[in-house]
């Protein structure tokens, strides 16, 4: 599961990923996104990428506030479960989007029990995208956002620092697939859907103050003295 990313490559979202469109106002370098967060998301819309700013976890139709992201956790989806449950199938299917990312955070439980936080990011990508869905959903207050979910799969890794699931890093050659509505059936998405080579990624000890989301800014990915 992921719960905390960064994006602070501002500068790259459009050139790398929709250059055609411009970051939306009020897009800042961030180095701790955390669920209900506001964040760039690339859609499709009518043929063109665009990028947009999304909540961070799905929102039931209905719902008077967005503390259900929290208590079923709908800021992540597994990949093997999302043509299985009708809540993903449909969006999976045509609401597709990618998530502009410099890295995540990732814990592990130390012998004494503690969540011990690690910075992860690809070491061959400054800038990445990881799979996801959307959604809207319209507050009590007739206020209408988008919602996003990102999409995780299992590493299948033997080792101890690699966790379990991972976000679904989608490849460079995949993206623009993946955000292809008319691309929807069962084997062309779990083809995109796959784990990204473990030996390309850098993983590293950071400390504890990306527990808090308060805590945005760039010590929070900074190796952690031994």
């Amino acid at each position: 599961m992921i719960s905390q990313y960064t994006l602070y490559d501002i500068g790259q979202i459009s050139r790398c990923f929709a250059p055609d469109s411009n970051v939306p106002k009020g897009v800042r370098p961030r180095y701790n996104i955390n669920p209900t967060d506001l964040a760039p998301v690339i859609v499709s819309r009518e043929g063109i990428i665009v990028i947009e700013q999304m909540k961070w976890g799905l929102v039931p139709t209905g719902a008077k506030d967005t503390n259900s992201v929290f208590r079923y956790k709908t800021y992540n989806a597994k990949s093997e479960d999302v043509f299985r449950k009708a809540s993903w199938s449909r969006v999976v299917r045509d609401q597709r989007c990618l998530v502009p990312a410099n890295g995540f955070y990732m814990y592990r439980l130390s012998p004494s029990g503690e969540k011990n936080p690690y910075y992860i990011h690809p070491s061959d990508r400054d800038v990445f995208c990881i799979a996801a869905v959307y959604n809207s959903w319209t507050d009590p207050s007739g206020n209408t956002v988008g919602t996003f979910s990102i999409l995780t799969v299992n590493t299948e890794s033997d080792s101890e620092l690699i966790p379990s699931r991972l976000p679904v890093i989608v490849a460079t050659t995949d993206e623009a697939d993946w955000l292809d509505p008319s691309i929807n059936d069962m084997n062309s998405i779990y083809r995109i859907m796959k784990p990204y080579d473990l030996d390309k990624l850098t993983i590293i000890r950071v400390g504890e103050g990306v527990k808090s989301s308060k805590n945005d800014d760039s010590q929070l990915i900074e190796k952690l003295a031994r």
